[in-house]
């Protein structure tokens, strides 16, 4: 266990049913958990940085069993992955075929990260959303579309990546007035958020200030910004390990940890944005505008607002529920030796990172 635990659990909340089920209760977890008990006003206001549709859930389920909120918040992931992956798959298959949207699920859920899908987080729930919203613009169900984007932006902030996509299904659509119509119905959804938390806390746009409480600024050059700081934290990063200097620190944001390891983070993050960069331009091509604007977008959005310390700061995470990423990955498996390949370095990375979770150090 990692000796500073104590600094970041809160055991009032994660210590629930036992170490079976309170294992998946950690990092963000915790404030997803006081949100569910105690609601935003009995928390800081930096608790307005986690949308609310998740830890309602967590806390109506919670009170049904009897207090039991991390189990409350495990069920919920689990059973939103379940649907996830069945919509994925169906999702995938008039464009993959059987095989391929089968692969699409595999990589989906063996990915590195994928141990937040049952986690007390709110990823599932954003995830399943997400498919689901593209599932119904695809069969020109456009007011189901905005439901499902509306709920997966009450979930997390990347919900307003879908609409751009979603207005380009709509507009495609032979009744376009009708369909853009019925796709307001998401930023309707959404206005609920900022109006509760102006009755709530008496500021509408707390969801916004609050990411400056987490080190993220709006970088004057958008995406452009994230970018430019996290190919620096990279290179910094590189010259650390090459240098094997102990005394040296090429990264200087990061004062109070190993610079090795900070290194390390560093280029593994940038790794992954160029990793989640190439299957986005093959989603697009492949796949069409919706779901390349889709994916360009939930990667320019964090990329707008780089962590001060760790400008990539959880870039795996946020990439995890970005589908579109794992529909192009499965064109790529249709290669034996790359199938084998992404299976066997998935499965291995995510055994490692789970361990990690386990052991309360930070992984995504």
């Amino acid at each position: 266990m990692h000796p500073e635990v104590a600094r970041w659990d809160r055991p009032e909340y994660t210590r629930d049913a036992g170490l079976v089920v309170d294992v998946w209760a950690r990092w963000d977890s915790v404030w997803f958990l006081r949100i569910a008990e105690d609601g935003y006003g009995a928390t800081e206001q930096a608790a307005a940085a986690f949308y609310p549709l998740y830890p309602l859930l967590v806390g109506l389920l919670g009170r049904v069993l009897l207090g039991h909120y991390v189990l409350a918040g495990v069920l919920i992931s689990l059973a939103a992955c379940l649907g996830a992956f069945v919509l994925l798959d169906r999702l995938a298959l008039p464009r993959l075929g059987d095989d391929g949207a089968r692969r699409a699920v595999l990589y989906l859920a063996i990915f590195p990260f994928a141990l937040f899908l049952g986690a007390v987080y709110s990823e599932s729930l954003f995830l399943v959303a997400a498919v689901a919203s593209f599932w119904f613009a695809e069969r020109g169900s456009f007011l189901g579309a905005g439901v499902a984007a509306g709920l997966a932006w009450l979930t997390r902030p990347l919900g307003v990546a879908l609409l751009p996509a979603l207005v380009l299904f709509a507009w495609r659509a032979p009744n376009r007035g009708a369909a853009l119509l019925r796709l307001a119905v998401a930023p309707a959804l959404f206005a609920l958020y900022p109006l509760y938390l102006w009755w709530k806390l008496g500021d509408p746009f707390a969801f916004l200030r609050a990411e400056q409480t987490w080190s993220r600024e709006l970088s004057p050059a958008g995406p452009l910004g994230g970018l430019w700081d996290g190919l620096r934290a990279g290179w910094a990063g590189a010259r650390q390990l090459v240098s094997s200097s102990d005394t040296t620190r090429y990264w200087s944001a990061v004062q109070d940890a190993d610079p090795d390891r900070v290194a390390a983070i560093n280029l593994a993050q940038l790794a992954f944005l160029v990793l989640f960069a190439g299957l986005t331009v093959l989603a697009w091509r492949q796949f069409g505008a919706p779901y390349g604007l889709f994916a360009a977008l939930s990667l320019a959005i964090p990329l707008s607002v780089p962590s001060e310390r760790w400008p990539l700061l959880s870039i795996q995470r946020f990439g995890l529920v970005v589908f579109p990423f794992f529909m192009a990955l499965a064109v790529l498996g249709s290669r034996p030796r790359l199938h084998t390949g992404v299976v066997v370095v998935s499965a291995v990375l995510l055994g490692v990172v789970s361990a990690q979770w386990a052991l309360w150090q930070w992984v995504a």
